[in-house]
């Protein structure tokens, strides 16, 4: 039973970042009056999906915040997932859609600025991914110690890549398929018996 719990979870964290990972490989890499129609398409696509990136910083801080630093710095965590998805997301609608839209329409002299506007919305959510992860980190560092510590590893290496790779071939894809590979190691390491037996007991409630 544990074993299926744990395999729904990792099944439910690695769902976005893997989608991601195969889209990155469909991406165009120019957008260009050719690309610019599956451009525009793909990003509308995955317009719902980037958010669901952060799933895998949320699912192994479920339950209720406690009234002590971890809860802080759950907040801190579920706060940098939010702005991350907001931000992340005005980055996929101005650099994915309105830019490929309107090259797709021979606008020309838009898609550049649009491209501008949509790296620094782009390079916010990453920050405040990227804030999320080391809250996440710490809280399960203070509950399970060192085991935490090849997980938190990869998942700010992803980040640090995240920052610039978008989800392009060849960088972007082994960007998600790091965080596939850090957020498994994440959630497992909230199925290992806590060092704080008030932050175990929370555990097994919420599950």
């Amino acid at each position: 039973m544990r074993s299926l719990r744990v395999l729904r979870k990792t099944a439910l964290v690695t769902a976005a970042p893997l989608t991601l990972a195969v889209a990155g490989l469909l991406h165009p890499r120019h957008l260009t009056a050719a690309t610019a129609g599956d451009w525009a398409g793909l990003h509308i696509a995955l317009l719902p999906v980037f958010p669901f990136l952060a799933l895998g910083l949320i699912v192994p801080l479920w339950g209720r915040p406690r009234r002590d630093a971890d809860g802080v710095l759950t907040v801190l965590a579920w706060s940098g997932c939010l702005v991350y998805a907001a931000y992340y997301s005005g980055l996929d609608a101005m650099a994915g859609i309105s830019a490929g839209t309107v090259v797709d329409h021979g606008v020309h002299g838009a898609a550049g600025r649009l491209f501008a506007v949509g790296g620094e919305l782009g390079r916010a959510g990453v920050y405040a991914l990227a804030v999320a992860g080391l809250a996440t980190c710490a809280v399960l560092w203070r509950r399970h110690g060192a085991r935490v510590l090849p997980g938190s590893v990869v998942l700010l290496a992803a980040c640090w890549f995240f920052v610039d790779s978008h989800i392009f071939w060849p960088r972007g894809v082994f960007t998600m398929l790091g965080f596939a590979v850090a957020f498994t190691l994440l959630t497992s390491t909230t199925y290992q018996p806590a060092k704080d037996p008030a932050a175990r007991t929370e555990r097994l409630t919420n599950r």
